[in-house]
């Protein structure tokens, strides 16, 4: 079944159909409720595709930059860093007002925990789960690093309107081959 059209406007960005999508409404709850009870401490790991505007979160990064280093918010942006780890391995927080954040996806390629980088697909494979990957806030840089893609991140697979910021993810070819591939990581593959 698909959801009400009213729930569609109000509600955060889906293509999820009904049952799926309740049940990601109650995983969300419980990620925000066993935050409520310890509100002065960010989780662990911050799985973001349970936000509902996971851009707030990621602004909140870089005004802690602010405050501990004085910097101008628009100078500022955030970058990634992708751990070897899963959720579940990470014991302790980021450090230097960083945070570890899970919940993405990668869509027209794969990542190679060996290697540390971008690799092709495997053949039938449209999505893989990205390890935890360390958001930090840093001055904006106008240095080209050709081992980086800066890699979209949306909502939906959809895309448009629901971008939500631009990711560093390492690769060992020339980025414009992710680029004409298209790849991009994904908060909620609808699954």
């Amino acid at each position: 079944e698909k959801l009400p059209m009213w729930w569609v406007k109000l509600g955060f960005a889906s293509t999820r159909p009904l049952k799926s999508w309740r049940v990601n409404l109650q995983e969300r709850y419980q990620q925000l409720d066993d935050w409520i009870n310890d509100p002065l401490n960010i989780p662990k790991v911050v799985d973001i595709s349970k936000l509902f505007n996971p851009q707030s979160f990621l602004t909140a990064i870089k005004q802690i930059c602010c405050q501990n280093y004085g910097l101008e918010l628009d100078k500022l942006q955030v970058y990634t860093d992708v751990t070897k780890k899963e959720a579940k391995q990470v014991t302790d927080t980021a450090k230097e007002g960083g945070a570890y954040v899970s919940g993405m996806w990668l869509e027209g390629a794969r990542w190679d925990t060996a290697s540390n980088s971008l690799e092709d697909s495997k053949p039938k494979e449209m999505f893989t789960y990205m390890p935890v990957i360390v958001c930090k806030a840093g001055t904006v840089s106008d240095k080209v690093d050709k081992n980086l893609y800066v890699c979209p991140c949306y909502c939906v697979t959809t895309r448009r309107p629901y971008f939500v910021f631009p990711a560093q993810l390492r690769t060992k070819t020339v980025a414009d081959k992710w680029v004409l591939a298209g790849v991009a990581l994904i908060l909620d593959i609808g699954l």
